[in-house]
C-alpha cells in the first residue's frame, strides 16, 4: 500500500495505483473524457491534468501512478487553468447543436462546459467539418461532435475482441472511422453508445424518440441468454423507449449485448398479441377474457375425462418467468398429469430422474477472471453468451488457457490453445480419450461407471487438452447449447464431470436461456411418470398448452412438432405476440405480458436468482402470464392457485432454496460405445444470436445486422470439393423426409463431414431434427 494525499486528504492505495484510482478512493472528483475504468489508458483528452507537487507541469491523473507520499492538487490554481484551457481546446471545433443532439441532458462536454468552458469563444476561423460513417443499423453517427477520446476504438480491440474503429490522420484532421466499406458487427456493439462521452456515436433505434428528460427510469432484468445481465428500462408514456445496462459487476459489469440493449422494439410492434382469440370454423374471433378461459377450462376439462389426464402435455419455453412455468407445471400437475418440460430442444433425456439436483454453471460468473484452464465442450460461445465470452477473453489476456471439444471453430476473438476439431458424432469419443489421457497424466483411476468404457488410443489433439487441464490449478468445463442438445447429452455430462473430478475443478452448463436454471427449480421437469418434450411430440397427446414458445423455432424438430400439435383436439397458446406459427397449429391464443409488463424471476446460469417489476402498463388486454395460469388453476377448481402477487409465486417455488438445488452431479447413465459413426454428412445447427427467442426474433433493427442473416448451408473446403460443389451455388439439403434450399458456403472453422444449417428460421424449420444425417445436391 502507498500514502498519497489529494487535497490534503490522506489516503492509502494499492501499489500501481494512477492518480485517477486515488482520487475515487479519496471521493476528490477529476474531470476527464478519454479515461474508462474498463480500458487501458490513452490520456489524449488531457482533461484529468492535476498538479503534482515538485512536477514542472500539469499531469494527466489517469496515468500518472502514484508514488509514496506524493501531494496532489486537483482543484488548484494552476490544475484549474490547464483543465479550462484543455477544454477550450476541445470546443474549438465542437458543433453548438446541443439543442437537436440525442445526447443532450446526459453529456459528459456538456456537463463538463458548464464548470470549465468559457461563456465566449475566442477561436473565429471555420469550425471542421467530419462526414458520418455507416456503422450498420444500430450505431448513429455524428463525427463533427467527436473529441477524439478514442474510448470506441479501445471498446473493440479490448472488450469486443475485434478491431472495428480506428483513428486516422493526425492534428484537426484526426478521425475516427471503420474499416473501408466495413460497418460495426460485433455483438457488443452497442455499448460504444454508452462510452461515447459526447454526442457523435447514438443509438440509431432510439434517434429522435425521446429526450433524457422526459423518460421514466426502471430497474429490470434481461429475458434473454443464461447470463441474466441487469438493465435500465427506460420508458415514456408506457412506452418502452431505450435499455441501457445497470452496473453490476457481478454479472454483467456495466455491458449490454446487442440483444439485451435492442430487443425491446419488437415490445412495440405490430404483431403483438393484444386480446384474446378463439379460432371457429378456421377463422380467427377476438373474444373476451372470459370467454376464452372458459373455453380452455372446458377444453381441458373433457379431454382429462375423456382421454385422460395424460393426454395433457405442457410445453414452457425457458425464456418464461419462473412464476409463470412453476404455475405451468402446477396447472398441468393438478390435472392429473405429469407431462411437462421446458427443454424444447433437448435430443437426450436418459439423465431424467438420476441428477442431484439443478444443472447450473458450476461456479460463479465473476470467478472467471480467476480461472487458468477452461474446457468448453460443444458450444457458440460469442453468439450464446457474448458478456460470459468477454470475461473468458480478459481472462485469457492474463493467462487463462482456453481448449475446445466440437465441430465449430468460429473466431471466439481470444487464443484457444488446443482445439479438437471433430463432428458432433465423435465428440464423446474425444471427451472420452481426454479422459483416459488426463487419467494416466494425473495417476488416478477413473470412476467405476467408467471401466472398461474408455478408448486405448487417444489422438494428439485429446493429449494436448488433457495436459492443459492436468497442469492447471483452477479448472472448469463448460457445456455448451450444442453439447446440451447433442443426442448423446447425457453421456457428455458424465464424461465432464469426470474431467473435473480428475483435474480437481468444476463442470458445469452454459445455459440456452434466461431460466435454463430456474426452470428446473420450478420443477419444469416431467416426473417418473411423466413425458419430456420429445416424447410428447414423438407420442402426440390430445391437448397441449404452450407457454411463449412457437413450433416452427422453438423446438428440435419443428416439422415433428407441428404435425403433433396439429393433430391435437386442444391446443392453447400463451404469448406476447400473434405468432403465424402458432396460429397454425392454435385453437386459442391468450395475450400475457413480455417481460416489461410483468413481474417476475429469472436464474440466471450461476444460480442466481433476479427479480424485477414491470416497466410498463400491459398493452390492450395483455395480461401477466402467472396471472393467467392462476384463474385458470382456479376455474379449474385446484388447489394452491391462490397466490395474491408473483411474489408469492416465486417464495412457493424457490421454498427449498436456489444454491441448495443446485447440483451437477450425475449417476446411472451408461457410456456407449465411443468409436465415432462414419459416413453421411452430420447437420450442425446453431440458433443464430437474433433467432433465438420471439422478442429477439422480431426487432427490426436487429433483423438488420450481419448476424441475422439468413441460414446457409456451411460446410469445410474439402467437404465442398467432396461433394462437387462451389461456394455461393444453391444446394438442396435433405433430412428426415424434409428439405431446404440454401447457398453453399465455405467454412474453414467447421469439421469436414459436417453441414452447419442454423436453426430457427423458417427457411430451414422444415429439415426436421437439430441434429442427424443429411444430404447436399447442388439444385
Amino acid at each position: 500500500m502507498l500514502e498519497i494525499e489529494i487535497d490534503g486528504k490522506q489516503v492509502q492505495v494499492d501499489d500501481g495505483s494512477t492518480v485517477m484510482d486515488a482520487a475515487a478512493v479519496a471521493g476528490a472528483y477529476i474531470p476527464h473524457f478519454c479515461y474508462h475504468k474498463k480500458l487501458s489508458i490513452a490520456a489524449n483528452c488531457r482533461m484529468c491534468l492535476v498538479q503534482v507537487e515538485k512536477a514542472p507541469k500539469p499531469l494527466p491523473a489517469c496515468a500518472t501512478p502514484v508514488t509514496n507520499g506524493m501531494k496532489v492538487w486537483t482543484h488548484s490554481e494552476l490544475a484549474v487553468k490547464a483543465q479550462k484551457g484543455v477544454m477550450e481546446f476541445l470546443l474549438i471545433n465542437h458543433p453548438l447543436d446541443c439543442p437537436i443532439c440525442d445526447q443532450g441532458g446526459e453529456c459528459q462536454l456538456q456537463d463538463l462546459a458548464v464548470g470549465y468552458g468559457s461563456s465566449a469563444s475566442r477561436y473565429q476561423e471555420e469550425k471542421r467539418v467530419v462526414f458520418n460513417k455507416n456503422l450498420g443499423s444500430l450505431v448513429s453517427t455524428d463525427m463533427t461532435r467527436c473529441i477524439n477520446c478514442t474510448r470506441c476504438v479501445r471498446f473493440t480491440a479490448e472488450i469486443a475482441g475485434e478491431m472495428e474503429l480506428g483513428q486516422a490522420f493526425r492534428g484537426e484532421h484526426a478521425e475516427i472511422m471503420p474499416f473501408i466499406e466495413k460497418t460495426i458487427d460485433s455483438e457488443l456493439s452497442g455499448n460504444i453508445i454508452d462510452l461515447c462521452p459526447v454526442g457523435a456515436l447514438t443509438s440509431k433505434p432510439f434517434r429522435f424518440a425521446a429526450r433524457t428528460w422526459e423518460l421514466s427510469r426502471r430497474k429490470s432484468v434481461s429475458p434473454h441468454d443464461s447470463l441474466g445481465a441487469n438493465l435500465i428500462v427506460q420508458t415514456k408514456h408506457d412506452v418502452v423507449k431505450r435499455v441501457l445496462p445497470l452496473e453490476n459487476e457481478d454479472v454483467n459489469e456495466c455491458w449490454l449485448s446487442d440483444k439485451d440493449r435492442f430487443s425491446y422494439e419488437a415490445l412495440n410492434g405490430d404483431d403483438r398479441l393484444t386480446a384474446p382469440m378463439i379460432k371457429q370454423g378456421g377463422e380467427w374471433k377476438r373474444v373476451d377474457w372470459q370467454a376464452a378461459l372458459e373455453f380452455v377450462a372446458t377444453g381441458l376439462r373433457g379431454i382429462a375425462k375423456d382421454h385422460g389426464p395424460a393426454s395433457i402435455g405442457a410445453l414452457g419455453s425457458p425464456h418464461s418467468t419462473l412464476e409463470e412455468l412453476y404455475l405451468l407445471q402446477k396447472l398441468v400437475r393438478g390435472m392429473g398429469s405429469d407431462n411437462v418440460d421446458f427443454r424444447l430442444r433437448q435430443a437426450d433425456f436418459r439423465a431424467d430422474g438420476k441428477r442431484s439436483g439443478a444443472p447450473w454453471l458450476g461456479m460463479p460468473i465473476a470467478g472467471v477472471k480467476d480461472l487458468n484452464r477452461l474446457l468448453v465442450v460443444g458450444s457458440f460461445l460469442r453468439k450464446d453468451a457474448p458478456l460470459l465470452a468477454q470475461r473468458v477473453r480478459q481472462a485469457a489476456k492474463k493467462g487463462l488457457h482456453v481448449s475446445a471439444i466440437g465441430p465449430n471453430a468460429e473466431e471466439w476473438l481470444l487464443p484457444v490453445k488446443h482445439r479438437a476439431l471433430v463432428a458432433p458424432s465423435a465428440m464423446v469419443a474425444v471427451l472420452a480419450e481426454v479422459v483416459a489421457a488426463l487419467s494416466a497424466a494425473k495417476g488416478v483411476e477413473v470412476s467405476v461407471a467408467l471401466h472398461g468404457k474408455l478408448p486405448a488410443v487417444v489422438s494428439d489433439e485429446a493429449r494436448s487438452i488433457a495436459e492443459s487441464l492436468a497442469a492447471g490449478r483452477k479448472v472448469a468445463v463448460w457445456l455448451g447449447s450444442l453439447a446440451a442438445q447433442h443426442g448423446r447429452a447425457s453421456e457428455l455430462q458424465m464424461l465432464a464431470q469426470e474431467v473435473a473430478r480428475l483435474s480437481g475443478g468444476t463442470f458445469g452448463f452454459i445455459g440456452e436461456a434466461a431460466n435454463s436454471v430456474g426452470a428446473y427449480l420450478a420443477g419444469a421437469t416431467p416426473g417418473a411418470d411423466g413425458l419430456n418434450a420429445g416424447a410428447m411430440i414423438a407420442q402426440p397427446r390430445q391437448a397441449y398448452v404452450v407457454l411463449g414458445a412457437e413450433p416452427d423455432f422453438d423446438f428440435a424438430d419443428p416439422a415433428a412438432t407441428k404435425a403433433a400439435l396439429g393433430g391435437a383436439q386442444l391446443v392453447v397458446g400463451l404469448s406476447a405476440f400473434d405468432s403465424a406459427s402458432l396460429r397454425g397449429v392454435a385453437d386459442v391464443l391468450l395475450p400475457i405480458a413480455p417481460f416489461t409488463e410483468t413481474s417476475g424471476t429469472y436464474v440466471n446460469c450461476e444460480g442466481r436468482a433476479q427479480s424485477f417489476t414491470a416497466v410498463a402498463r400491459p398493452q390492450g388486454e395483455t395480461r401477466p402470464g402467472w396471472k393467467v395460469l392462476r384463474v385458470l388453476g382456479n376455474m379449474l377448481s385446484l388447489d394452491g392457485f391462490a397466490q395474491g402477487d408473483s411474489e408469492a409465486v416465486r417464495d412457493e417455488a424457490l421454498a427449498g432454496g436456489v444454491a441448495e438445488r443446485l447440483d451437477n452431479g450425475l449417476e446411472g447413465v451408461l457410456v456407449s460405445s465411443v468409436v465415432a459413426a462414419a459416413g453421411a454428412l452430420e447437420r450442425v445447427a446453431d440458433v443464430p444470436i437474433h433467432f433465438a427467442d420471439p422478442i429477439v426474433r422480431r426487432a427490426p433493427s436487429l433483423q438488420k445486422t450481419r448476424d441475422a442473416a439468413a441460414p446457409t448451408a456451411r460446410m469445410a473446403p474439402e467437404t465442398l470439393a467432396a461433394l462437387g460443389v462451389n461456394a455461393g451455388e444453391r444446394v438442396r439439403v435433405r433430412q428426415a423426409g424434409g428439405q431446404a434450399e440454401l447457398v453453399a458456403q465455405a467454412d474453414a472453422g467447421l469439421a469436414p463431414g459436417c453441414v452447419r444449417i442454423a436453426a430457427a428460421h423458417l427457411s430451414t424449420a422444415a429439415l426436421g431434427a437439430m441434429s442427424g444425417d443429411v444430404s447436399v445436391e447442388r439444385v
